[in-house]
């Protein structure tokens, strides 16, 4: 008997190491990894960056010239009758015409009032605000994919301490069975451990469905099949070494929000030296060959063409637009002072943002510190406790709860290395330092 239940155990053992072999254990920097392949909001971020960049070009500013082909071949049909002075009248039915006319057109603006360098200007700028953007959807997503993965790396701490929260109640159980088949206990005692085990199994069950909505969650973020599993490394790691001044510099140096608006004060200075052009002349050179081909079946001339090159310029110069130009600087100039203010209140947010953060940080390691030892002093509780109930010597309720103790201990600091871990996230993420 005592060899078949060997042979058993020994089978169970080893299916289960196939099994967590057969899992991926998944690493912050693989899931890192993978995301910054994968995930949609980042093709999206950097196929917009290069929209930007091939935006920035000295023909898409106005520099260069623009030549035109063209063609325009006209034929018509008539019934056509002619007059002359002496009194000679000539007509001819279903008359045919036709035109011929072709060429090549150069138009080339060669002055606008600095107007095409602002422009070309504000197209690089334009590409460093796509830039930032890029950059911004980068740190929000490695955030979100830490957040997320410590998450779970906090349920399966849970998970842990659930399933040694079984081992212990199924133990109790049958300690209280052996008490009551010798008649040390009542029958009441058996049913109340009885409850307490399928309690703590309802527990373990829930908390394994939230386990996997949250594998689920974190495959999606890495945009891959949601029944990819996988484990993630039991350990948090808390970067207890932050500094609130230097994250205050850090982001007043990186920050992609606040490097956003300092981009959107430029565009705007930008846009104000475009308008002020219009006060300037606009000068024109336009050039050509042409080709022209006629035929006409009534009238002096049958047939007639020429060929030759043209050219010329245009100048132009804004007299007076009904104080429209007064009117669009002014309101240019109000743009400017806007993104002035723009800049101000996201510094003044982002400093804000950051004492919070980091005052919460600071409590969470504290936490840290605090849950640990009140997890030692549980677990040495418990330790006690079930030799004092193997003896008989307290009662179930005392039992449970230091059984309780225990696991709100353990999980009580699995969420404090989890929380001090968020604190460390947002804080590198406002500070525009956190790691790829």
């Amino acid at each position: 008997m005592n060899t078949k239940i060997l042979f058993r155990s020994l089978l169970l053992f080893l299916f289960c190491i196939v099994k967590i072999n057969a899992q991926e254990v998944l690493t912050i920097e693989n899931a890192l990894k993978i995301a910054l392949e994968n995930n949609f909001e980042i093709k999206l971020a950097s196929n917009n960056l290069d929209i930007d960049k091939t935006n920035v070009a000295t023909g898409n500013a106005g520099m260069l010239p623009k030549v035109t082909a063209t063609l325009v071949d006209a034929n018509s049909i008539q019934n056509s009758s002619q007059i002359r002075q002496d009194g000679t009248i000539t007509a001819l039915d279903n008359a045919k015409n036709n035109s011929l006319n072709y060429g090549v057109g150069l138009n080339w603006t060669v002055f606008d009032g600095f107007k095409m360098f602002a422009r070309l200007e504000q197209l690089k700028e334009l590409q460093k605000l796509g830039e930032a953007e890029l950059k911004r959807t980068l740190i929000l997503k490695v955030s979100e994919v830490n957040a997320v993965y410590f998450d779970l790396v906090q349920q399966q701490q849970q998970l842990a301490a659930l399933d040694t929260t079984i081992v212990i109640s199924t133990q109790r159980l049958t300690l209280a069975q052996n008490r009551f088949n010798i008649g040390k206990a009542s029958k009441l005692e058996v049913l109340n451990a009885q409850v307490d085990l399928n309690t703590d199994k309802v527990t373990l069950l829930r908390q394994k469905e939230s386990y996997a909505n949250r594998k689920i969650a974190l495959n999606q973020i890495l945009a891959r099949d949601p029944k990819v599993d996988f484990k993630v490394v039991d350990e948090v790691t808390v970067d207890d070494k932050l500094v609130l001044a230097e994250l205050m510099a850090l982001a007043e140096k990186q920050n992609p929000q606040l490097e956003s608006e300092i981009i959107n004060k430029r565009v705007s200075e930008l846009q104000l030296k475009q308008i002020k052009g219009e006060r300037y002349p606009t000068l024109n050179l336009t050039s050509g060959y042409n080709f022209f081909e006629s035929q006409s079946s009534l009238g002096f001339t049958s047939e007639s063409s020429a060929r030759g090159l043209n050219y010329g310029f245009r100048a132009s110069l804004n007299v007076f637009d009904g104080f429209a130009q007064n009117r669009n600087e002014k309101i240019a100039k109000i743009q400017i002072e806007n993104s002035k203010i723009a800049i101000e209140q996201q510094s003044l947010l982002l400093n804000s943002e950051l004492s919070t953060a980091f005052q919460t940080y600071l409590i969470n390691l504290e936490l840290i510190d605090l849950e640990q030892i009140n997890e030692t002093i549980a677990k040495q509780n418990l330790r006690i406790t079930v030799d004092k109930f193997r003896i008989g010597t307290i009662t179930t309720l005392e039992f449970r709860t230091a059984q309780l103790n225990y696991i709100n201990a353990k999980v009580r600091y699995s969420n404090a290395q989890f929380q001090a871990k968020l604190s460390e996230i947002a804080l590198k993420e406002l500070a525009g330092n956190i790691s790829f």
